[in-house]
């Protein structure tokens, strides 16, 4: 990846962050960036997530836990702006 591009595509991951949860610290943005692809991964090829599930039931139960705690920020975030 270019460098420009590179900085380009981490902006937008951080403005994405920040609009879905309200924040975008780095461990908040790596949280989101999982996420966003393991729910794109599990719409697009649901095959792909169900083996890899199988495969690793560890990381699986560490996914479901980043999935709810991005849903609980966002959550959140939305009843604060709601305010």
């Amino acid at each position: 990846m270019e460098k420009v591009f590179a900085k380009q595509f981490e902006a937008l991951l951080e403005k994405y962050s920040e609009l879905l949860v309200g924040e975008c610290n780095e461990e908040t943005k790596e949280k989101v960036k999982a996420w966003a692809l393991y729910s794109h991964i599990a719409k697009s090829m649901p095959s792909l997530i169900n083996h890899w599930n199988a495969l690793y039931p560890e990381a699986r139960e560490e996914m479901k836990q980043i999935v709810h705690e991005v849903k609980q920020l966002n959550e959140q975030y939305r009843k604060s702006i709601q305010k």
